[in-house]
C-alpha cells in the first residue's frame, strides 16, 4: 500500500521564499486608522526580499508612517495548494543604486500606470503551509 502524504505540512522560511518566487501577485496588508486594508500588488522576490512598485497615495503613505507590514500569497492547482504569510519591514528605495538595481528586476504590473516608487519588504517572520488536496 503506498504511503500517504500528510494533508498539511508546515513550510520552512526558505520554502516560503522559494514558493513566493514562483508567483507574481500577492496581497499587501496595512493597518490605517485601526482598520486593515488589503492591496493586491505585483511583486518579485530577489535575494530574500520582496519588491513591488507603487504610485503616490495611501499605500505608500501608510508604509512610510508604519513600515511593519504583512504580505500574503496563495496558490492552488488540482492536487495541492500552499499559503505563505510574510511579516516584515517595508521601505521605499531612495538611493540611485538601489533603484537602478530594482529596475533590472522582472517586475511587471497588471495595469500600465506610472508607478515610480519601488518598495522593498525585508521579511522578519515567515509562515507557510502546503496542503494535499483530496478531490476524490
Amino acid at each position: 500500500m503506498p504511503e500517504r502524504t500528510a494533508p498539511v505540512t508546515t513550510l520552512t522560511e526558505q520554502e516560503c521564499l522559494d514558493l513566493l518566487a514562483t508567483e507574481r501577485l500577492g496581497r499587501l496588508i496595512l493597518v490605517a486608522d485601526d482598520r486593515p486594508d488589503i492591496y493586491p500588488v505585483n511583486y518579485v522576490v530577489h535575494d530574500g526580499r520582496i519588491y513591488f512598485r507603487t504610485a503616490e497615495g495611501d499605500k505608500l503613505t501608510e508604509l512610510t508612517l508604519k513600515p511593519m507590514t504583512t504580505f500574503q500569497v496563495d496558490h492552488a492547482d488540482a492536487t495541492s495548494a500552499w499559503s505563505v504569510v510574510i511579516r516584515g519591514i517595508a521601505r521605499t528605495l531612495v538611493r540611485f543604486d538601489e533603484i537602478n538595481a530594482a529596475e533590472e528586476l522582472d517586475l511587471q504590473s497588471w495595469i500600465p500606470t506610472d508607478k515610480y516608487n519601488f518598495v522593498e519588504i525585508r521579511p522578519t517572520e515567515s509562515h507557510g503551509r502546503r496542503f494535499v488536496l483530496d478531490r476524490g
